[in-house]
């Protein structure tokens, strides 16, 4: 999708480290995961109701 690289993920999770510290990291990761379960739960939902009319 990004066609991100080894290096560039590198930087990327250096900044993270930087930004947010060790501590919030995990936090922050476990927000994005269940936003994603909602996401998907949403859409799931939608085309559930999609058939049914």
């Amino acid at each position: 999708m990004f066609n991100l690289g080894a290096t560039e993920l590198i930087i990327i999770l250096a900044l993270l480290l930087l930004f947010f510290g060790g501590k919030k990291i995990p936090e922050f990761i476990r927000g994005i995961g269940e936003a994603i379960k909602e996401y998907k739960k949403g859409a799931a939902e939608g085309e559930t109701l999609k058939k049914k009319e």
